[in-house]
């Protein structure tokens, strides 16, 4: 693949493919993932690019889905000018009201690391990032790019309730990933977090929310057709997404 760096020359990318392993998502099929090559620089312009075909980021390596005879995994980003809340969204917005909320370039904590050890050991004790660790937690979402930040979420007493690592890219905010306090179930922190994103990207005039892959079979990764209106990548090409009725 190449691609054209803004004054520059064109830039030509390398990339490489996985055994085919055990999908994380959906019982009984093997997947496969694209990656690009670990060695190459990772400029604002080649991730806009490559987000712009479906690649999301992990760390500092960019991967999309390259399954055989599977196309279950399908890019989404929010439309954010024609975003408005549904009823529930709206709910628990103005529930998390309470919360402050501090943009901080991406760095390892303590404390940080204790609340994504909680939430994973809670929410996601059967995934591929169990069991946690300090080092996983560094590999996965710490960065060094001016483009990559963590927000955090306290509460009035200066609890720490969610960590969301959120990147900038040229047409909007891409959601990496978001862990939060488990025992809070009634404030929808998960939910909270997405809708920040999306007032933060109209806040900075910028037009989409990129929520990675939805997969209509797998129930961790369908909630985000709640975001509407979305957009999906089919065929190399941005389409609405059809709306669901809420």
């Amino acid at each position: 693949m190449t691609i054209n760096n803004p004054g520059s020359q064109a830039v030509a990318l390398r990339f490489y493919q996985t055994m085919p392993h055990r999908c994380s998502y959906l019982a009984e099929r093997e997947a496969t993932t694209l990656f690009l090559d670990p060695q190459q620089p990772l400029t604002p312009a080649i991730y806009d690019a490559l987000t712009q075909v479906g690649f999301r980021r992990s760390g500092r390596h960019l991967y999309r889905p390259h399954c055989q005879g599977c196309n279950a995994c399908q890019s989404v980003r929010v439309q954010v000018q024609g975003f408005r809340f549904n009823r529930q969204q709206r709910k628990i917005w103005n529930r998390n009201q309470d919360l402050s909320w501090l943009v901080t370039p991406t760095r390892f904590t303590d404390e940080y690391y204790q609340l994504y050890r909680r939430y994973l050991e809670s929410r996601h004790a059967d995934g591929d990032m169990f069991p946690p660790s300090e080092e996983q937690f560094r590999s996965f979402l710490l960065l060094s790019e001016s483009w990559a930040r963590l927000v955090e979420f306290r509460d009035a007493h200066g609890q720490l309730l969610a960590v969301a690592a959120v990147d900038r890219l040229s047409d909007g905010l891409s959601a990496i990933y978001t862990f939060y306090d488990p025992e809070q179930k009634r404030r929808s922190l998960g939910v909270y977090a997405v809708l920040w994103q999306i007032e933060e990207a109209r806040q900075q005039d910028l037009p989409h929310v990129y929520l990675g892959y939805w997969i209509s079979e797998c129930r961790k990764m369908s909630y985000k057709e709640n975001y509407q209106p979305l957009e999906i990548l089919q065929q190399q090409e941005w389409q609405p997404f059809p709306a669901r009725d809420k």
